[in-house]
């Protein structure tokens, strides 16, 4: 039966959505954020770390920053070769990612603390970092680099896959990893020679912060939760 004109000739719908990036377009994207504080850490002298340096700060300490910072860098380099085996890489997506990354920046603490004050009836009172621009920007772009890799794709999907492995179910399996990931995110800026003093709403606003982050990696990639994290914080520290 041959099909009606105005369904022949009816236009398929499109659906419009961003696009995933893959997680070695997602690594290469980022590779210059961790060059950049790396090279800082040693050329300005930083002792002033981010939260998960309370990690790297021990290792640095003992193998030296220096060797820490090429040894992390050859990681990197190795990822990126060995993921080429199976994936193809992108520059498309960069300027996309940037801008996404931005309007998020720009929009999640508002959120945090419309949250904050409106429903959980908490102050949502941040500790600034200290030092000049250049200082705040190695140490943003370090936080964004270093806090996304380890509490989002290593915390975050390791603990996922783990409990899937484990057959928890899937639900459960990500609730979990989400809640454990950013208690531990928010933790870790507590603990350690540069942790800021505890205090439950500091605490909270870190805890909704590594939520956020999370959905970002889950549902648009590793490199959109990097450079969100990483231009949220010079925003903040900046601007604010």
């Amino acid at each position: 039966m041959p099909s009606s004109p105005s369904r022949a000739n009816k236009p398929r719908a499109r659906k419009l959505r961003l696009a995933r990036s893959n997680l070695l377009t997602s690594i290469a994207l980022v590779f210059p954020c961790l060059l950049v504080y790396e090279l800082g850490v040693i050329l300005l002298g930083l002792r002033q770390r981010n939260g998960v340096d309370l990690i790297t700060d021990e290792i640095g300490a003992r193998i030296g920053y220096l060797q820490f910072g090429i040894l992390l860098t050859i990681c990197f380099v190795g990822l990126i070769l060995y993921l080429r085996r199976t994936q193809r890489f992108e520059w498309s997506p960069l300027v996309p990612v940037l801008l996404e990354s931005g309007i998020y920046a720009l929009t999640m603490g508002t959120v945090i603390v419309f949250v904050m004050v409106d429903f959980l009836h908490m102050s949502p009172k941040m500790a600034l970092a200290r030092g000049g621009p250049a200082t705040k920007i190695v140490l943003a772009l370090g936080a964004g680099v270093h806090e996304e890799l380890f509490f989002r794709l290593l915390l975050l999907g390791g603990l996922f896959y783990l409990l899937r492995q484990l057959r928890l179910g899937r639900v459960f399996a990500l609730v979990t990893a989400f809640v454990v990931s950013a208690a531990l995110f928010s933790a870790a800026h507590h603990v350690g020679r540069y942790g800021d003093p505890l205090a439950l709403g500091v605490f909270t606003y870190r805890f909704l912060a590594g939520l956020i982050f999370g959905a970002l990696y889950w549902f648009r990639g590793f490199a959109v939760a990097v450079y969100t994290h990483a231009l949220y914080d010079i925003y903040v520290m900046l601007l604010r």
